[in-house]
């Protein structure tokens, strides 16, 4: 992975699918934008729908050729359920059996008696972050909901109490600590030391993810006061178990994949050879596609068989995993149809060129330029990976513990703001059963929190190194 550079992922771009100027492609997005949003609140239409007129509306008024919007918002949607979608089901699969084994009760039940009352945002921001360090923000968060949506419910949590620390964890992680792949192409970019830029970005990410998660989860609660959606919660096992599965057998089939992909990230960091025999063995079965797929297999015998299922209700049980997940997959799927044709019709570009005369220091360049990029795009990854390429030139002035902070700045403003162009942002929504104004007030402030916050921190570091 860090071979991987600006200059290879920016042959891949293909033409926009407008000629339109700055200027129309600005009111496009903003029209665009507004269509999803009026159509969800006021006119209560579901996401799905609103995703894709929303797309639609979006190549009309940059004056697109409709056909070709229809190519980009498809295409975008067709791989954001091939990869977002199929970890998904994954993980679904997986609740279902940690839920129905009752291995979900056991890790719970555990929880709740170490950690009660004040302790558990700070338990939970603690998982959760452990949890995403090497995973992608949607496999952390398949992982992590079951447990959030249970210690939530049976400790008489408010979500958002319980929620938003472990969004912060995840998230933080996302942004800013490699071997994700985001801070990874930026190291490689701009040519910063890994391990400083590691190093750093600990630093950073620890008060962040304190303000973001547990301080503000505070506040999340109070302007979003709601309780776990009944149809995500996993339910009770029926009082048939011959058993129950065991914490450690449970917790180990849970942090399967977390080691499958930090053990991954780590022969790349320290092989870094695409022909060495370990890096290939390695890279595939810490993918997450192999990696997720591994722990449901083994929860099969870890979870299942040790309930004391049979191989028919170990069918039954994965069956049933798959149902209520597919309103998320469409919405989640749009989602990412909707930021391909943002991306297709050269917002990035467009961002790029209004940022080319900035003339501002280094570091908050960085951040500005992935903040527009993001709130344009909705993507984390194409923000920094065009701020990283942007800015690459100034990192040869700078020293090499400033390289590595240019790179966390980067990271963090890839975060600003999360909203309806994001596809996390509809996962989140889904998860959590809220509202479109909900999700914004707490997910989207989150991740704003996290942006700004960070930016703070790296500055200040600045200033000392």
């Amino acid at each position: 992975m860090t071979s991987l550079s600006v200059e290879m992922l920016a042959a891949d771009a293909v033409e926009p699918i407008t000629s339109a100027g700055n200027a129309q492609l600005g009111i496009a997005v903003l029209a665009g934008i507004a269509v999803i949003v009026l159509l969800i609140t006021k006119f209560k239409m579901h996401a799905f729908l609103a995703l894709t007129i929303g797309s639609l509306a979006l190549g009309s008024f940059a004056g697109a050729n409709p056909a070709k919007t229809i190519a980009s918002f498809t295409a975008g949607l067709g791989s954001t359920v091939a990869s977002v979608g199929v970890l998904i089901a994954l993980g679904a699969i997986l609740g279902k059996l940690l839920a129905d084994s009752g291995g979900a009760d056991q890790i719970v039940d555990t929880i709740l008696a170490k950690a009660s009352g004040r302790a558990m945002p700070w338990a939970m921001v603690l998982i959760a972050s452990i949890i995403g360090l090497p995973l992608f923000f949607e496999v952390g968060i398949v992982l992590m909901i079951p447990v959030v949506l249970l210690v939530a419910k049976r400790g008489n949590y408010s979500l958002m109490r319980i929620g938003i620390p472990a969004l912060a964890g995840l998230s933080v992680m996302h942004g800013l600590i490699p071997p994700h792949p985001g801070p990874l192409v930026a190291i490689d970019a701009l040519g910063a030391n890994l391990g400083i830029t590691l190093a750093l970005g600990v630093l950073v990410a620890i008060p962040t993810v304190i303000i973001a998660g547990p301080v503000f989860s505070r506040y999340a609660a109070r302007w979003v006061d709601i309780e776990a959606p009944e149809k995500m919660v996993p339910q009770r096992p029926s009082e048939d178990l011959e058993r129950r599965p065991r914490f450690g057998a449970t917790l180990a089939t849970i942090l399967l994949p977390v080691v499958l992909m930090l053990v991954k990230a780590l022969v790349d960091i320290v092989v870094d050879d695409p022909e060495n025999h370990v890096q290939r063995v390695t890279d595939v079965i810490g993918s997450p596609l192999i990696a997720l797929l591994a722990a449901v297999i083994v929860g099969m015998f870890t979870l299942g068989r040790a309930a004391g299922f049979t191989k028919g209700r170990l069918s039954s049980t994965v069956e049933k995993s798959l149902a209520p997940i597919a309103g998320i997959l469409l919405i989640v799927g749009a989602g990412g149809g909707f930021k391909q044709t943002l991306i297709d019709a050269g917002v990035g570009q467009m961002i790029l060129e209004f940022s080319q005369n900035w003339s501002i220091p280094a570091l908050l360049l960085g951040w500005l330029i992935a903040v527009a990029i993001r709130l344009a795009t909705g993507s984390a990854t194409v923000a920094t990976i065009s701020a990283a390429g942007l800015v690459a030139p100034l990192a040869a002035d700078l020293s090499t513990s400033h390289v590595a902070l240019l790179v966390l700045a980067v990271g963090a403003g890839s975060l600003f703001f999360s909203h309806v162009n994001d596809a996390g942002f509809w996962l989140v929504k889904e998860y959590f059963g809220m509202d479109v104004p909900q999700t914004i007030k707490t997910w989207s402030v989150m991740e704003t929190i996290i942006s700004v916050v960070s930016l703070g921190f790296i500055l200040l570091l600045s200033l000392v190194l």
